[in-house]
């Protein structure tokens, strides 16, 4: 009886023990949600639209800002149809070494290079009805890009789809077109998945109804989520920075100008031209591309262009199109595509000058550079007074000549110069030359002499 209580006292010692130590590992351990109340500063991003350099820009700033107040987790808010490759590799490099927590939470759609991203973060959160995937790289025309680019990107993507364990396969099944996964996608699709199918095949941590559901599963409240917007100018940035708007700009500055030579006046088509220069140059610099040199070389060139109707010859000129085509390109955020879209827009302005030339005619190009209006006497405009009579007349030197001077002819006191050597008062000289209103004289001593 005795061994059966010590048995029994042993018995609920053991068990009395194991219940502490749950509760230890739970207190220590933590629950998710004990685990997510640790959160205290928490900031949400924006990622919203296209995928391009200007957001890029956006996102250093918004994470240095995030860090710099030390933040433990950044939501990154995902809507977006995909955008530019190296532009999406750029930020995933950026989410991934992030010094904080990020979770990517898909409320509509993480296409493309959205996808990328989201996979870059530490957790992905979708809400039923959202997408993720269809991450198939495209030309700017439209068409599936070359297998090089093909290739590599879907390495990218099962390389980020490595870093939290999911399926490979299912990565490449998104990017490579060609090329069938049985049990996954046939051939000639892409793969995108549902929020509930995503979750199934491990391309979703976690599905939320919402946004509030969101904070709530991680023990955190809407009005302790600091939230970093785009600026004006940043906004304006990512618009600029676009290839397709970038092209645009450059068509509008070049057409803009060409269409003001032949306008008379100064009017809508200069106004445009400058306008459409000057956004490109204040987008790009917003971006953090473009410098002040890259707009002095643009302003400087388009001075001597100036300076070359003054000054013909072709060197300033040419000097000042070397500047202003190094201001444009260098200030693009790739040399490559800033001379792309600079090709794009001399194209089109050469089309549109010969478009001009035919229809308006070069009269109107040629009048800008050429004085075509006429002093009337009526307007109070008195002409020089013919001296070709003085040609050969013989003359007294009034004033010495050093080398101008006065010199009485027929009578009258004319203005003239020497042919180059000094001639003393009273010496007598002969008219040997005329040039408009210029009487050159030389002495009557050294022409006999000659």
């Amino acid at each position: 009886m005795k061994q059966q209580t010590l048995g029994k006292s042993r018995y609920m010692a053991v068990l009395w023990v194991l219940l502490v130590a749950s509760g230890l590992l739970a207190w220590f351990g933590g629950t998710p949600v004990s685990q997510a109340a640790s959160y205290h500063n928490v900031y949400k991003i924006p990622v919203e639209q296209s995928i391009e350099r200007g957001l890029e820009s956006f996102l250093i700033r918004a994470f240095a800002e995030a860090e710099a107040k030390d933040a433990d987790l950044v939501i990154l808010d995902i809507d977006t149809p995909g955008g530019e490759v190296e532009a999406a590799t750029n930020i995933g490099t950026l989410i991934r070494q992030a010094p904080m927590k990020t979770i990517a939470y898909i409320d509509n759609h993480a296409f493309s290079a959205g996808t990328y991203i989201a996979l870059n973060a530490n957790q992905i959160v979708m809400t039923p009805g959202s997408s993720i995937g269809a991450a198939a790289p495209i030309d700017r025309i439209g068409n599936t890009a070359d297998i090089k680019l093909v290739s590599g990107w879907s390495n990218q993507m099962v390389a980020a789809a490595n870093l939290n364990g999911r399926n490979a396969d299912i990565a490449r099944a998104m990017v490579e077109v060609e090329t069938a996964f049985p049990g996954i996608k046939e051939k000639g699709t892409v793969l995108s998945l549902e929020a509930e199918k995503a979750l199934k095949v491990g391309y979703a941590d976690k599905l939320v109804a919402n946004q509030a559901e969101l904070y709530q599963s991680l023990g955190i409240k809407p009005a302790d989520v600091h939230e970093i917007q785009p600026t004006v100018g940043e906004k304006v940035a990512r618009f600029v920075t676009d290839p397709f708007v970038m092209s645009a700009l450059l068509v509008i500055g070049l057409v803009g100008i060409v269409v003001e030579l032949f306008v008379p006046g100064f009017g809508v088509g200069g106004t445009i031209g400058i306008g459409a220069f000057a956004l490109y140059f204040f987008g790009h610099y917003v971006a953090g591309f473009a410098n002040a040199l890259h707009i002095a070389l643009f302003i400087f060139g388009a001075l001597l262009m100036v300076l070359e109707i003054f000054l013909p010859g072709g060197i300033v000129g040419g000097i000042g199109f070397i500047s202003m085509v190094s201001g444009l390109v260098m200030a693009a955020y790739d040399t490559k595509q800033g001379l792309l879209s600079l090709g794009i827009a001399a194209a089109i302005t050469a089309i549109v000058i010969f478009i001009l030339i035919k229809y308006v005619g070069v009269k109107r190009l040629w009048g800008k550079f050429v004085l075509s209006d006429e002093q009337q006497k009526a307007e109070g405009y008195v002409a020089p007074k013919d001296q070709s009579d003085l040609l050969g007349q013989t003359g007294i030197v009034l004033t010495s000549m050093r080398p101008a001077g006065v010199v009485k002819i027929q009578g009258k006191r004319v203005d003239a110069v020497s042919a180059g050597n000094f001639i003393q008062a009273g010496a007598t000289v002969v008219v040997v030359q005329i040039e408009g209103t210029r009487v050159v004289v030389q002495e009557q001593e050294l022409i006999e002499k000659e």
